[in-house]
């Protein structure tokens, strides 16, 4: 329910939702530039046919059943997750490549290339918790007929781990010392000391098999320069791709050397570009696309698309957060090649690392506002950064979950942080409280953004909004400036989340995984906050065995985060997607692994 004292915030939201749509309809009309599509036709070029879908409003009209056209929103950049960190990547990549083993909605774990998951029990990992051993499937083809093998896992792990090679997935092998094939079609995998969670290299989505015969010659340096190789991968999964357009559409066929039983689709078309509102209408209103991902809209909006009967919604919680990172180096353009570089602590945000400064921004934020107005169903306020399971969700910030500007304004006010030349702008040590706040372009992150930038100043912060496309944004190309891996401004929000063990996703979040021009930005600490305290309870938590120590540690990990204010979580996001009526054997899986995880089963009803 609204309270009473939010009246003025409500008509704000109103006014930002009117320019919305005059944005959205301006964006419409307006020609696609490089790599990108007018927002309310984002699904035009989907697919044959798309006139006669749109103007029957009902199923897919005239296009071929056995074409299934999958849209993103946010364009793939590659097909594959290990040099770029953006969703939309991996799950491009995942239509082909293939893990060891996926993670199904209900956080058990399915063998995908390996034939079994390797437990204590069935001997697959040693006793003293060192070791985990996978048997592979054998018989197992790329998809240009050549044979998989151990080789190639060992491979994977020597491609990502190879310091030069940029690979954004290098968290998922911490801890590992050695891959090594026993045989053809055995990989065991050694880590540092006794790990309880074994089950981050070469599973899930974000860490599947490549081929060596294919990137061989594309490690370390080169990594980079293979455009084929990097844009058409071999895979082993139901379906090979067979063009890819940067930032727009890639094509896949049916595998005819699929391990599984043979796919359903004859072809898949996996389309990117335009926003979350045209991809939601492409599915529930004009039957252009079948399966419609991240629907990032306004849950009224999307209720009204979906009252057509055309489609569905389908909803998934994980641990996925929507938060608002906080630069711990310095983004000043001016620095030139120290811009946002960490610099062994040398080189600290002029602000932002005065705790107080975060944490009255933090204060001033109302997520429960944000939660029901903006995601509805598909949202729920968080303090947090590691929110689910339940019970490794700490209770000791939940203090967030009530604005309080008045306190805000206090702690800035005790804190010396004041307006002292009456422009209503605080000033620290003599630099004006000036923030530059990024995201992707997305309706609901614009609102998010102009609520949050309308509170900022109300506590004496000025802030400047910047929104680039997904596919840049995402992408992780080295040499554009607007990715959040370089975050090259003193804000940024997006969304990730943890496995259903947060061992993995905690790591990323560890010193020596900060982004730098010398890594080529592919670290996963992005807000480059280097805490000794973090770093060692972190260790302790890979050696702790599953339990209720194990539980504390996580609790701990996520308040030191929090309450450091590297970031500032804002809303526990559920997974939410749309699906055409007759597309069969979709199980939603937007929390613990990738939508694509059981696509080899998707079919249409006939």
């Amino acid at each position: 329910m609204i309270r009473k004292n939010h009246k003025t915030l409500h008509l704000f939201i109103g006014l930002v939702a009117t320019l919305a749509m005059l944005l959205s309809a301006c964006t419409a009309a307006a020609p696609a530039g490089s790599g990108e599509t007018a927002s309310d036709g984002a699904a035009d070029t989907a697919a044959s046919g798309g006139e006669e879908a749109a103007s029957s409003g009902a199923g897919i009209g005239d296009r071929d059943p056995k074409t299934l056209v999958i849209l993103y929103w946010q364009a793939a950049s590659l097909p594959g997750p290990y040099l770029s960190g953006g969703t939309k990547d991996q799950d491009a990549g995942a239509i082909t490549l293939e893990p060891l083993a996926n993670v199904a909605p209900d956080g058990t774990f399915v063998p995908k290339l390996a034939t079994e998951i390797p437990t204590v029990e069935n001997g697959g990992i040693s006793e003293d918790l060192t070791t985990i051993t996978w048997k592979l499937k054998e018989g197992v083809k790329w998809s240009d007929g050549s044979d998989f093998t151990a080789d190639d896992v060992v491979f994977t792990w020597e491609y990502c781990t190879d310091p030069d090679t940029g690979c954004t997935q290098l968290s998922r092998f911490e801890g590992v010392t050695n891959v090594e094939a026993v045989d053809d079609y055995t990989v065991k995998v050694t880590f540092d000391k006794p790990t309880p969670f074994m089950y981050t290299a070469f599973v899930t989505v974000g860490s599947p098999i490549i081929s060596r015969a294919q990137f061989g010659d594309c490690v370390g340096a080169a990594a980079q320069t293979c455009n084929e190789q990097n844009t058409l991968p071999l895979g082993t999964g139901p379906y090979k791709i067979v063009d890819f357009k940067v930032n727009d559409v890639a094509t896949y066929e049916r595998n005819e050397n699929y391990h599984g039983e043979p796919a359903y689709f004859d072809k898949v078309v996996f389309k990117g570009g335009g926003d979350a509102v045209g991809a939601a209408r492409a599915v529930l209103e004009t039957g252009e696309a079948d399966y419609a991902w991240n629907l990032q809209v306004e849950p009224d909006v999307l209720a009204e698309m979906e009252s057509g009967g055309n489609g569905a919604i389908i909803t998934h919680f994980g641990g996925n957060v929507e938060r608002i990172l906080v630069n711990q180096t310095n983004p000043d353009p001016d620095l030139g090649d120290l811009r946002s570089e960490y610099d062994n602590g040398e080189n600290p945000h002029p602000f932002l690392t005065f705790k107080p400064i975060p944490q009255a921004m933090s204060m001033a934020i109302d997520r429960n506002l944000i939660a029901e107005q903006l995601y509805g169903f598909a949202g729920q306020a968080t303090c947090n950064v590691i929110p689910a399971p339940d019970y490794y969700a700490s209770t000791a910030n939940d203090s967030c979950l009530t604005q309080d500007l008045e306190g805000a304004k206090a702690l800035l006010d005790e804190n010396d942080v004041v307006d002292s030349d009456g422009d209503g702008i605080r000033e620290y040590n003599g630099v004006p409280l000036k923030v530059r706040y990024q995201t992707s372009t997305n309706s609901v992150r614009q609102k998010t953004q102009a609520l949050i930038k309308q509170w900022w100043s109300e506590i004496g912060i000025d802030t400047e909004l910047l929104n680039h496309d997904a596919g840049v944004y995402f992408g992780g190309d080295p040499n554009s400036n607007d990715t959040y891996q370089k975050f090259f401004t003193d804000v940024e929000m997006y969304t990730t989340g943890p496995s259903i063990d947060p061992q993995q996703h905690l790591s990323e979040w560890i010193c020596d995984q900060m982004p730098s021009k010398e890594n080529l930005w592919g670290g996963n600490n992005i807000f480059r906050g280097c805490n000794a305290e973090y770093d060692e309870l972190y260790q302790q938590l890979t050696s702790t065995p599953i339990g209720p120590e194990r539980e504390d540690i996580v609790k701990q990990l996520n308040d030191i985060n929090v309450q450091n204010y590297y970031q500032i979580p804002l809303v526990h996001r559920g997974s939410v997607s749309a699906t055409i009526n007759g597309l069969e054997g979709v199980e939603m899986n937007g929390g613990w692994d990738t939508e694509m995880w059981n696509i080899a089963e998707w079919s249409r009803s006939e």
